[in-house]
């Protein structure tokens, strides 16, 4: 009898984790987005390297969430990895590579390939890139989610265009209506002191006119992109606190501006909790990209902004839902940003045809289930981005962040293919997380078995490769 008891309560408890799936399917959740601009992986508190800025409230909703711990925002700069989440394609699908779309930070005789170039002639026009424009007829995941009944909002920094995408609400610095994104250039608030306060507050009404519905909050912060502004007594505050601790390197202004994210968070955990939208919201937090290295410090990933290094390419993730996620619970299966697009698809119950996004649902991995990556990763970018990291093809050194290459992910290995060098570099993550050990010519069978994955990949997608040299 007791065994039969038993039983009857491990099919119970089975039946009843099946149903609470189906139920949030049939009644999808609101789903909150939180996105900060250049927030370094090593930034935030949990993730056990920052001694020096202060992330009280993220490390504690993180702790009582779904921690990614390889999470990658689709692209070492913003524009491309925002564009890629938003439409949920890798960059060649939509051509948006840089910020300013063009190849720029270098002198053109130190390229090897002629690749659209700031200041070069047509001759170098050899393959067509996107200057900051998701075209419209790309499905964005407020279009998606528009489809499931969803009200849709953004707010903040956008940078991928004049289409709003679908988004009902829109405003670049909390304003009502307050809509920047037209023409050739989106108006930025990176100086603007009170900026963080206002897109939350206005996220907070938000949340709080369209709480009987399911809701999309796209809450896309100016911070920690430079020039960096805060209050006052917050600079005061850590530049105290640095002076204390013989912090030399670090930046009081760049500190407080992670606290204003911080906060940010805070309030708008406080504002769910207090409406009683805690148990049927999926809340996000993350970065566009990796930290800058002037501005923080990356270590132990190497690099930054810019590179695709793991310094430039990965950044703080986590995901909180309460009563569906367990807490305290740590990812090192590799995320990637348009991974969002089926994810939002399965949840909400929308139906999309699979083939033709990059991604693949997390549903499984939200849900507490056993989950391993099938797909690998890719990064792609054709073009020349000044700054430090690679050599020119010259021999000059430290003068590329990025050049023409290739970056595929499977598992814990990542292989760069390097056109501007004609090599390849190979990489075991788990082992090596400051990429300092190239085992391209050590594990020949490894390197061979993704380079074919990789060239696969380019020649399916018709990814741009530049092959005409600069003379």
């Amino acid at each position: 009898m007791k065994k039969l008891l038993i039983m009857l309560g491990f099919i119970g408890l089975s039946i009843s984790c099946k149903t609470k799936e189906i139920n949030k399917i049939k009644n999808p959740p609101n789903i909150v987005i939180i996105y900060a601009d250049d927030l370094g992986w090593v930034d935030v508190g949990y993730n056990k390297y920052s001694k020096f800025y202060e992330t009280p409230f993220i490390d504690k909703l993180a702790s009582e969430g779904l921690i990614l711990d390889r999470f990658y925002p689709s692209a070492a700069n913003c524009a491309p990895s925002r564009a890629s989440m938003m439409c949920g394609m890798y960059t060649p699908k939509h051509g948006v590579y840089l910020p300013q779309g063009l190849s720029r930070g270098g002198a053109i005789e130190e390229m090897r390939f002629k690749v659209p170039t700031h200041k070069a002639d047509s001759s170098f026009n050899t393959f067509p890139v996107s200057i900051n424009q998701l075209k419209p007829d790309f499905m964005s995941l407020a279009e998606l989610l528009n489809q499931a009944g969803y009200k849709t909002a953004r707010y903040g920094k956008w940078h991928i265009g004049e289409d709003n995408q679908g988004f009902e609400i829109n405003s670049a610095n909390g304003e009502k209506g307050y809509v920047t994104n037209r023409g050739n250039s989106e108006k930025r608030f990176y100086s603007d002191t009170l900026v963080a306060e206002k897109l939350t507050t206005a996220s907070i009404d938000f949340i709080k006119e369209n709480k009987k519905e399911p809701f999309f909050l796209y809450l896309a912060h100016w911070e920690v992109h430079g020039p960096k502004k805060a209050r006052k007594d917050r600079i005061s505050y850590y530049q105290k606190k640095k002076e204390g601790l013989g912090f030399s390197e670090f930046n009081a202004e760049y500190a407080a501006e992670v606290e204003q994210l911080d906060v940010s968070v805070k309030r708008i955990y406080e504002t769910l909790k207090s409406e009683n939208l805690l148990e049927n919201t999926l809340f996000i937090f993350a970065s566009d990209n990796g930290g800058v290295p002037s501005n923080t410090q990356n270590y132990p990933l190497r690099e930054g902004k810019g590179t695709f290094y793991e310094g430039g390419i990965r950044s703080p993730c986590f995901i909180y839902w309460k009563g569906v996620i367990t807490k305290g619970r740590v990812s090192d299966q590799p995320i990637n940003g348009v991974d969002f697009m089926p994810t939002f698809a399965e949840i909400s119950g929308v139906d999309i045809e699979k083939d033709k996004f990059d991604g693949e649902s997390i549903v499984p991995l939200i849900w507490g289930k056993d989950y391993k990556r099938v797909k690998p990763i890719f990064f792609h970018f054709p073009l020349y981005l000044g700054g430090e990291g690679l050599p020119s093809y010259k021999g000059k050194e430290n003068y590329w962040r990025a050049v023409p290459l290739t970056v595929v992910m499977k598992d814990k290995w990542k292989l760069i293919k390097y056109y501007e060098y004609d090599k390849v570099e190979l990489y075991n993550l788990d082992e090596d997380i400051s990429e300092t050990k190239d085992l391209s010519a050590i594990d020949i069978k490894k390197k061979t078995e993704l380079l074919n994955q990789l060239n696969q990949w380019v020649k399916k997608i018709n990814a741009p490769v530049p092959r005409i040299f600069n003379e």
